[in-house]
C-alpha cells in the first residue's frame, strides 16, 4: 500500500494524492477537527454544499518517472495506428512532459542554494529542449492529425516559457550567474519566436493576458483527453430520500386530517373560530413538515454514502474506477477508537471543543490493466478550506513592547489551528497520521505532520 500524500495546494486548499494499481481497493478517511470558535457546523455549512463547491476529485494515468530525464517517449509516428491512437499517445507524451516539468521546477524553487539553483535550472532547460525537439521531429503531414499536434506544441512551448520565466523571476540576481540567466532567457525568447513563426496565436490574443491564459487553459484540457479520466457524479439514496419525504408527508397529513375532522365535529357550522383553528392547523403543518423531514432524513442517512464518482477513459469509454464518498458531521462518541486515541495525544492547551467533519472515500479500480507502460493511476482529492474561514476575523488586537522609555506597538492577526487525521486502509494494512494546519483568513500558514502509525 502506497502512503497517501497530503500537501498544501494553494493559499487555502490542500490536496490528497495516492496511487492505485489494477483491481486495487483502498479506503481513505479524513477527519477535520474544527474549533467551535470558527463557527462551522451543520447549520452554517451543509455537507452537500461543501462537497459540490469545495471538494474536487481527479484521476489520471500515472508514472513514477516524474522527472524530465526519465520521461518515456510514448509518442509514436502518425503512420502507426489510427487517428485515436495518435491523439492518445501524443497526449500521454505531452501530459507527462508537463507533469515532469512542474515537478522539477517546484524542486528547484525549494532549493535555497544560489549556485545549485541555476545549475539545476540549466539542466532542466536542456532536457526540455531535447524533449520538444523529439516532439517536433514527428510533426504529422495528415491534416486530420495536424490540429492535435499544433495544440500540444503550442501549449508545451508556452508552458515551458512560463515555467522558466517564473524561475528567473524568483531566482537570485547576481553577476555570477549571468551566463545561466542568459541561457534561460534565450530559451524563453526562442519559444516565443517559435510560436510567432507558426502563427499559433493571434496578436489580439497575445496582447491580452486574460485571453492567452484562458486559451492555454483550454489547450491543457485538450491534451488531457485520454489521460485524465472523465468523471461522472451520481447522487446516491435519491429514492430513499423520496420515500422518507413521502412517508413523513403522509403521516403529517393523516394527523392534520384527524384534527380537521375533529374540529368539524365540534363546530357543526362554519364559524370564525373554526376557520381560525383550521388556519392554525395548516400553518403548523407547513411550518414543521420540512423540519421534521430533515431531522428524520439526517438520522436515516447517518453512516450511508452520499455520492459516487465513476471514472472512465474519455477515449475508449471504458470504466476505470469507482469512488464512493461519505461526508458528515460526527459526535465524539461516534469516532472510532483509534481515531479518538490519536486526537487525545494532542497537548492539553490544544484540546479545544471542536466540531468533527468526516470525509470518507472508498475507491475500487475496475480495470484489470492500464495502457502499455502504465502500472498505476493517480487520484487527487482537493479540499478548499475557504468556507472554513468565512466567519473568521482578519486581524485582532495589538501587541505592545516596552523598550527603555519608549512603548512600541504592532498589529497581530488571529490564527486558528485545525487538526486533520488521515486514515488510509485496505484489507491488510492501516496507516494513521495527524496534521496540524495553522491558518488565518488569508491562507494556510503552516502544515505540520505529526508522527505516523502503522497497523
Amino acid at each position: 500500500m502506497k502512503i497517501t500524500n497530503l500537501k498544501q495546494d494553494e493559499n487555502l486548499s490542500i490536496t490528497l494524492s495516492h496511487q492505485l494499481q489494477p483491481l486495487e481497493h483502498q479506503r481513505i478517511d479524513l477527519y477535520f477537527s474544527l474549533p467551535n470558535e470558527m463557527g462551522i457546523g451543520p447549520q452554517t455549512l451543509e455537507e452537500q454544499s461543501y462537497f459540490h463547491s469545495s471538494i474536487k476529485t481527479r484521476s489520471a494515468y500515472y508514472s513514477d518517472q516524474l522527472h524530465l530525464p526519465l520521461v518515456r517517449s510514448r509518442f509514436i509516428s502518425a503512420k502507426k495506428g489510427g487517428q485515436d491512437d495518435y491523439r492518445v499517445n501524443l497526449n500521454l507524451f505531452s501530459y507527462q512532459i508537463k507533469m515532469a516539468l512542474d515537478t522539477d521546477i517546484n524542486q528547484i524553487l525549494q532549493n535555497k542554494e544560489q549556485h545549485n539553483y541555476y545549475l539545476q535550472s540549466v539542466e532542466v532547460a536542456e532536457q526540455s529542449i531535447s524533449l520538444l525537439k523529439k516532439l517536433r521531429r514527428n510533426s504529422p503531414s495528415d491534416k486530420r492529425l495536424k490540429s492535435y499536434f499544433e495544440n500540444a506544441d503550442n501549449y508545451l512551448s508556452w508552458h515551458v516559457e512560463q515555467s522558466f520565466l517564473k524561475l528567473l523571476a524568483k531566482g537570485p540576481k547576481t553577476s555570477d550567474d549571468s551566463d545561466a540567466r542568459d541561457f534561460l532567457l534565450n530559451l524563453c525568447r526562442c519559444e516565443n519566436d517559435y510560436r510567432g513563426e507558426k502563427q499559433y496565436n493571434s496578436q489580439i490574443t497575445i496582447g491580452d493576458p486574460n485571453r492567452i491564459t484562458n486559451k492555454m487553459r483550454l489547450l491543457q484540457h485538450l491534451i488531457e483527453y485520454g489521460v485524465v479520466f472523465k468523471r461522472d457524479v451520481r447522487h446516491l439514496n435519491k429514492n430513499l430520500r423520496r420515500l422518507v419525504r413521502g412517508t413523513v408527508t403522509a403521516i403529517i397529513m393523516a394527523f392534520v386530517m384527524t384534527l380537521v375532522l375533529n374540529a368539524r365535529t365540534t363546530f357543526t357550522e362554519v364559524t370564525i373560530v373554526l376557520v381560525a383553528i383550521l388556519g392554525v392547523i395548516y400553518g403548523l403543518r407547513e411550518t414543521f413538515k420540512d423540519d421534521i423531514t430533515q431531522l428524520i432524513w439526517r438520522k436515516i442517512q447517518h453512516g450511508l454514502p452520499k455520492w459516487q464518482h465513476v471514472f472512465s477513459n474519455s477515449a475508449t469509454k471504458t470504466i476505470v474506477a469507482k469512488q464512493t464518498i461519505w461526508l458528515e458531521y460526527l459526535d465524539d462518541k461516534d469516532l472510532p477508537e483509534d481515531v479518538s486515541s490519536m486526537f487525545d495525544k494532542r497537548r492539553q492547551q490544544n484540546k479545544m471543543a471542536a466540531q468533527i467533519l468526516h470525509f470518507r472515500s472508498n475507491t475500487k479500480v475496475i480495470a484489470k490493466r492500464f495502457l502499455p507502460g502504465y502500472d498505476e493511476i493517480q487520484q487527487r482529492i482537493s479540499f478548499n478550506l475557504a468556507p472554513f474561514v468565512r466567519f473568521l476575523k482578519k486581524g485582532e488586537g495589538r501587541l505592545y513592547h516596552l523598550e527603555g522609555q519608549k512603548i512600541s506597538q504592532q498589529g497581530v492577526e488571529r490564527r486558528y489551528q485545525v487538526n486533520l487525521l488521515l486514515v488510509q486502509s485496505n484489507k491488510e494494512k492501516k496507516y494513521l497520521q495527524r496534521f496540524k494546519v495553522t491558518l488565518n483568513r488569508s491562507g494556510i500558514i503552516n502544515i505540520e505532520a505529526m508522527k505516523a502509525f502503522h497497523s
